[in-house]
């Protein structure tokens, strides 16, 4: 790096990268983020919690 900034070219193939891949990991990931934690993880979760305190 020169130390000169960026140039307008490449932030905006920096912000369609960004784009993409945010939309990409959306079509990937979206369905496993919205399901419900399980139960046992859960209870795991408080168990460790009350070790804890």
């Amino acid at each position: 790096m020169d130390g000169a900034p960026p140039r307008k070219g490449r932030q905006s193939r920096d912000q369609a990268f960004d784009v993409w891949l945010k939309r990409g990991l959306h079509q990937l990931f979206d369905d496993v983020v919205n399901e419900p934690v399980p139960e046992e993880l859960l209870k795991l979760i408080e168990e460790d919690r009350s070790k804890q305190d």
